[in-house]
């Protein structure tokens, strides 16, 4: 499997190279050259597979060449064996036909745990295979962060720096990263945003020079094996509820489009996926573009769904590479538009064809807060805000009542007491027993400016387990 840059302009990379790489060098985001596609034969006969035997099925083809059987299933028997449910991703029914996909069961909570607990194990293989030491740099809104440095921690030639915004995590969000020590870990509060801590991590890939030499690898969803990871779910759900043979509908809360973007490639990869819901929330930018065609920075705000207070999402240009044939020079010449200007718009036939993919949605906090307490009277489940999130869009967008539909239960409502509070169920929200001491733990931060120069300086001080680059 090779792998090409969305601007068109990079060397074509095997997954090796592409999963150590992050950004191509021309700026873009690796994609596979050809996507697998797999018979409805072939899909039907996996159904009732224990979850990481579908993972080795669905994510062969991307690791081919570089990473034997063997050790690849080895890999992702260590990765989800480390989750707390036998189902790893199990069901839940809300309705006759609408389902929670819950993706919560990992060490984390979130549904990062699935990718990045296989990074983590991905990076251990490749690094110790080549003897190379990299450092990684991320940029969190939340959930990112955690699930990074839990996937990471015991990498011996890995050192992990992961920016967030001060003051703008909630507070379990925050412990579940500043309470984990190590040489090798390094949690870093900006005072700014997210896009802030975004456009740094992707400014330190344009320019390592600060490194000396050490290579940067990504852990944010622009790293291609984060994506890779979470197509896995879309077909494990459709297994259960009959697919292939009917096809089903996903509604995902998404902010860097990365999750549903996996969604998007397990459909062209010969899933039966009748319907895709962008769920956001009042940061709406992918929202703006879905209903009116308008791809523009506006204003970034703090809402109850914090993991998806994000300005610019850094994945839509994979799909934008894709609604235009392919063709990295068109890519370039957008992001510059984008960059200049702060927005753009398409051709009105590439327009069109998003939406036949796409319907979308934008819910704010009220609506939010008026989810989470309607399910919970309903059905007694609690949602945390993004998956309330998911379910407001999969209400209000259903194309079709007779196809069910699944909503990506994409974090534990622990992880987030503020909405349920403000939501009014009033039901006491216990951390699982490896969490049960969060609020003892001690903390360690280092807070920095909004200065890329800051934050490098830092990272080039502190790397090499605390010894200066």
């Amino acid at each position: 499997m090779r792998y090409i840059s969305t601007r068109g302009q990079a060397p074509a990379l095997n997954f090796e190279d592409v999963l150590l790489a992050g950004l191509a060098t021309d700026g873009g985001l690796y994609v596979p050259e050809n996507l697998p596609r797999f018979t409805q034969e072939e899909i039907a006969s996996w159904a009732g597979l224990p979850y990481h035997e579908l993972a080795f099925r669905v994510m062969r083809p991307f690791v081919t060449g570089s990473i034997p059987d063997a050790d690849f299933k080895k890999i992702l028997e260590e990765t989800y064996g480390v989750f707390s449910h036998n189902a790893v991703a199990p069901l839940r029914q809300l309705n006759g036909n609408e389902w929670v996909l819950e993706l919560f069961h990992g060490p984390t909570l979130a549904f990062k745990d699935f990718a990045l607990q296989l990074l983590g194990r991905l990076l251990d293989y490749v690094l110790e295979k080549r003897g190379e030491r990299v450092v990684i740099v991320g940029a969190t809104s939340g959930d990112t962060g955690s699930a990074a440095i839990e996937g990471c921690k015991h990498c011996e030639n890995v050192d992990i720096f992961i920016l967030h915004p001060h003051n703008r995590v909630s507070e379990v969000q925050r412990r579940q990263m500043t309470t984990i020590f190590g040489e090798n870990i390094h949690n870093i509060a900006i005072e700014g945003n997210f896009d802030d801590c975004q456009e740094m991590v992707k400014a330190s890939f344009a320019d390592q020079s600060f490194l000396k030499g050490t290579r940067l690898v990504a852990v944010n969803s622009i790293n291609w094996a984060r994506i890779m990871a979470q197509i896995v779910y879309y077909f494990h759900a459709a297994l259960q509820l009959g697919g292939p043979a009917r096809s089903v509908s996903f509604s995902v809360p998404t902010g860097n489009f990365g999750d549903i973007f996996a969604g998007y490639l397990a459909r062209n990869m010969g899933l039966p996926i009748n319907q895709l819901i962008v769920a956001t929330n009042r940061n709406d930018i992918l929202h703006r573009f879905m209903s009116g065609n308008q791809y523009v920075k506006d204003t970034l705000h703090a809402t109850l769904s914090p993991s998806m207070d994000i300005m610019v999402s850094s994945n839509f240009e994979r799909l934008l590479f894709d609604l235009h044939g392919r063709n990295g020079a068109a890519i370039a010449g957008l992001m510059d538009t984008f960059k200049q200007g702060g927005g753009f718009s398409v051709e009105q036939e590439r327009w069109t064809e998003a939406r036949n993919l796409f319907d979308s949605l934008a819910v704010d906090d009220a609506q939010t807060c008026e989810t989470i307490a309607e399910v919970f009277e309903q059905t007694g489940e609690l949602l945390d805000p993004h998956t309330a999130i998911g379910v407001k869009a999969a209400r209000e967008c259903r194309r079709s009542l007779d196809i069910p539909m699944v909503i990506l239960g994409t974090a534990h409502p622990v992880k987030f007491p503020d909405a349920v509070e403000k939501a009014g169920v009033g039901k006491a929200l216990e951390l699982p027993a490896h969490l049960s001491d969060l609020f003892e733990r001690d903390e360690r931060c280092t807070v920095l400016p909004n200065d890329l120069k800051a934050v490098q300086a830092f990272v080039s001080k502190h790397g090499n387990r605390g010894k200066p680059l």
